[in-house]
């Protein structure tokens, strides 16, 4: 038990399904079965009228479907009434012809010699029928009525003796007795493998001898009422265990669970742990292949109620590994343990999987932030355009400020989208972009510029200024060399 805990973790619960008292099914009240566990076909045909004298045309496969002590009575019945009727028929002959008051007479010459009653007549029939042939009693060539007779006695007697010992040895080679060696498990269960619920059971050959081209089919009995209102007792559904795929062909040497995948096409689609607990179905199981000792086709059937299909369950593995072959345990080939498995559907889960999922979206100040960011880049454009306007003596004056926010502004938005268009920005800010005035484009630049961060505006305006020295000049400023047109056009640059 520690090395299948160790192998299977500690959450699995062994559980003995043969009857045993670690797991009780849920009680529900029994009801009819359309096949036993044993296979029986729990139908049984009545008011069939002038349909009986189907059964006497097919006289032979009747005498074979008979139980056997019926066989047995028809047997020794057909004997015993067929061996009187010949006997009485030489008795009677006998007695037409005088033989039995003149038996004892060595001048006289009967038609059977030392035939003198009924029961010498009898051991006549059995000695000739059974060509044992004692001497004693013999015909004799005076009674060529007794000629015909023993002609007629040989070939019923042959007739007889195909017919009964046939039926006999057809009956005796039946394989049903070789299905008594192939086991189902009592249970079958529903659990996850590889990823799909499924529904499971397992079969095993408990003889040497391997079933030929064994095949195994699964039929679901179940009660329904199609749309149109008519009502289908015991209908009966094929169920997919590998017919596509070659699965149902079983290598029958050790047992083998048979798989059914429950998908779409399958009619437990819909099937749920709770719908099943208030679910009526029985499912058939019928393994056929042909007997390797014998050559003769053998089937075997049971069947699984909705009772006896567990939820979540697992069959507890049978085959270990020994020196030089493989042992397979049978005491555990009906025990299970508990699995985690979804008590839910595949149609449920499909239509839980089908629904949209919600697609993040963006806070409301990243795409500001983007956006102004973006913005602002594309106003690099516009500064250096403008700048190129001025005299050169007031491009190199205003250099370093342009120099300064060209670089803060490239550093901001180094990490964002490099084109956007104006129709991402908002109606207010088109609007302005759209009025070519120079005063309210400084505006708006100024306005985009303060809107950076203030962390890489100080690092990149350190960094300039180690770069670019700017020397102090005691004197006045050199705008107020300027004529007046140009230092008015500097001023409104710079406010």
């Amino acid at each position: 038990m520690s090395a299948l805990r160790r192998k299977f973790g500690e959450d699995y619960q062994v559980v003995n399904t043969s009857r045993g008292t670690t797991y009780t099914a849920p009680a529900k009240k029994k009801r009819q079965r359309f096949v036993e566990k044993n296979g029986r076909c729990n139908v049984q045909h009545g008011n069939l009228g002038g349909e009986t004298s189907r059964y006497l045309s097919d006289l032979f496969t009747t005498l074979v479907d008979l139980k056997w002590r019926w066989n047995l009575l028809i047997f020794i019945l057909t004997y015993t009434i067929a061996w009187l009727v010949m006997a009485s028929m030489w008795w009677i002959i006998a007695y037409i012809r005088g033989d039995l008051n003149q038996g004892h007479d060595a001048t006289y010459t009967p038609c059977v010699a030392n035939v003198y009653n009924f029961p010498s007549a009898f051991l006549f029939f059995i000695e000739t029928e059974a060509t044992i042939g004692y001497g004693y009693r013999y015909i004799t060539e005076k009674c060529p009525e007794g000629i015909i007779l023993f002609l007629f006695q040989s070939l019923l007697g042959s007739i007889v003796d195909a017919f009964l010992i046939g039926c006999m040895f057809i009956k005796m080679s039946q394989p049903k007795k070789r299905a008594e060696t192939l086991m189902f498990s009592q249970d079958a269960v529903i659990s996850q493998r590889d990823g799909k619920l499924c529904l499971m059971f397992r079969v095993g050959n408990l003889r040497n001898s391997h079933m030929v081209s064994a095949q195994i089919r699964c039929k679901l009995i179940k009660s329904r009422q199609t749309p149109e209102g008519e009502f289908l007792p015991l209908d009966q559904c094929e169920l997919d265990v590998g017919f596509g795929t070659g699965a149902d062909q079983l290598f029958l040497v050790s047992p083998l669970t048979i798989c059914h995948e429950i998908n779409p096409k399958s009619p437990f689609f819909d099937l749920s742990q709770r719908s099943l607990m208030s679910e009526q179905f029985e499912i058939v199981v019928i393994l056929e292949g042909i007997v390797e000792t014998t050559g003769m086709t053998c089937q075997a059937r049971t069947s699984y109620t909705e009772d006896e299909v567990l939820w979540g369950h697992r069959f507890l593995p049978v085959m270990s590994l020994e020196e030089g072959f493989f042992r397979v345990d049978y005491s555990q080939f009906h025990a299970t343990f508990e699995v985690p498995t979804p008590p839910y559907s595949v149609k449920e889960y499909e239509e839980k999987m089908s629904l949209p999922s919600p697609v993040p979206t963006p806070p409301l100040g990243d795409i500001r932030g983007r956006r102004e960011r973006v913005f602002s880049v594309d106003c690099i454009d516009t500064i250096e355009e403008r700048a190129g306007r001025l005299p050169s003596k007031l491009q190199r004056m205003s250099s370093g400020k342009d120099e300064l926010q060209r670089r803060v502004l490239r550093m901001s938005s180094h990490n964002s989208e490099k084109a956007c268009s104006t129709g991402d920005l908002p109606l207010k800010l088109q609007r302005i972009s759209s009025v070519p005035n120079h005063g309210e484009g400084e505006e708006r630049l100024q306005l985009k510029a303060l809107k950076v961060s203030a962390e890489p505006m100080t690092q990149s305006t350190g960094d300039l200024q180690q770069k670019i020295p700017i020397a102090p000049s005691p004197g006045p400023r050199p705008e107020n060399n300027l004529p007046a047109k140009l230092r008015k056009m500097n001023s409104d640059r710079l406010t």
